[in-house]
């Protein structure tokens, strides 16, 4: 069901949403075939390395999955590898949060096929769309679905390829992701009040890392980020 104030979920914001996306693609493309590489020297075959970035799509995550990797297979590992999947995509809680208001309204569908293609990059660029004054869901979907093709095709590659991809930090393009968000992230500054959830978050996530051994840090500064905005909301409109 939908109604008159949902937002809109046009072609032409897909397509917006896709082109936003564009200068991603060569970090997206060597961190697929990083992964394909990596999946191959863990004995993973083809099929179960792409079927792995089509359904999961969870760049860290699987790569972290990969080194509880096992075979054979004992429930103790299996538990082990779901745990760290877990608690790597923590932070989607936080980021599904942000962007549940807007989204409110939307059919069903709609809603769990564009929350299946939602990942960081496509995240910031709708929460920027939204921020600048834009409302098409269509963008924070396109953003997504125009990154997961060449995520699964650069996996594909990266497996065929062998190790041949397994160092992109050799070529600095690791740093393509990072410099992307701090560009992105620069115009949404709104003030200190508005900021103090992801300070809390990152504060967190920095303190349980040196206090907790594995991947516990993201789920607690997720957690924190989300109480956080919760006490300090600024009210602003939804």
């Amino acid at each position: 069901m939908s109604d008159s104030s949902a937002a809109p979920f046009t072609r032409a914001g897909i397509l917006t949403g896709i082109r936003l996306s564009l200068p991603l693609w060569p970090s997206i493309a060597v961190f697929g075939a990083a992964f394909g590489a990596a999946a191959a020297q863990r004995g993973l075959s083809l099929a179960e390395a792409v079927g792995a970035s089509a359904l999961v799509y969870a760049g860290s995550a699987q790569m972290v999955t990969l080194e509880v990797w096992g075979q054979p297979w004992t429930v103790s590992a299996l538990l082990a590898a779901m745990t760290v999947t877990g608690l790597i995509n923590a932070r989607m809680i936080l980021m599904g949060a942000t962007i549940q208001p807007w989204m409110r309204g939307t059919p069903l569908w709609r809603t769990a096929l564009t929350l299946f293609v939602l990942v960081d990059a496509s995240w910031l660029i709708g929460v920027r769309h939204r921020a600048e004054g834009g409302r098409d869901l269509g963008v924070l979907f396109g953003s997504g679905i125009g990154l997961w093709p060449l995520w699964v095709a650069s996996t594909a590659a990266g497996h065929l390829a062998g190790a041949l991809v397994t160092q992109p930090r050799a070529y600095a393009l690791d740093m393509i992701l990072p410099v992307f968000f701090a560009a992105m992230l620069a115009p949404l500054w709104r003030g200190v009040r508005p900021a103090l959830p992801w300070l809390a978050s990152g504060l967190v996530a920095l303190l349980v890392q040196r206090l907790v051994p594995g991947y516990a840090f993201i789920a607690a500064g997720a957690a924190a980020g989300l109480v956080t905005g919760l006490l300090v909301d600024d009210g602003a409109k939804r």
